[in-house]
């Protein structure tokens, strides 16, 4: 019984989700199926990335209250503050009613150690919200950065 049990169970439940895998070939069929259902993605999402990169660069660059990295896929914009900015950048953020990742989720466990790295994930909100919350976004760096400087 126990053998007959441990073979029903090896192909039942215990390994990948066999079923999940069998509808994805279905829907895909192969990997121009995939291809192309990455193009369509990437022309969902370039416009918004385009848009905070846009406004990053025009509101932050050469300002000194940060960087962020151009990525080359993903669904992430890393935005790298000044030392000890990200948590005051994130409340800001919050107060004004825009929500963003964590501080330190670029991290494991959030352990930020410098506090300086945020996850900016355009794909979510529609690209006239991200014009204002990315203005909200930018305006909270500024005045983080000046309030580090302060200290």
């Amino acid at each position: 019984n126990i053998k007959f049990t441990q073979k029903q169970l090896a192909a039942q439940s215990i390994s990948w989700d066999k079923l999940n895998m069998l509808r994805h070939v279905r829907f895909f069929r192969d990997l121009n199926g995939i291809r192309r259902m990455m193009d369509r993605q990437a022309a969902l999402l370039r416009p918004k990335f385009d848009r905070v990169l846009s406004i990053l660069e025009s509101e932050l660059a050469g300002c000194g209250a940060g960087e962020w990295v151009r990525p080359d896929g993903g669904y992430f914009i890393t935005y790298i503050g000044n030392t000890g900015c990200a948590k005051r950048i994130h409340q800001l953020c919050k107060e004004a009613g825009v929500l963003m990742t964590e501080p330190g989720a670029t991290h494991p466990y959030h352990l930020d150690p410098e506090d300086r790295f945020l996850r900016i994930a355009p794909s979510y909100p529609p690209v006239n919200e991200l014009q204002t919350a990315m203005e909200v976004f930018c305006t909270a760096a500024k005045i983080a950065s000046l309030e580090a400087m302060e200290i």
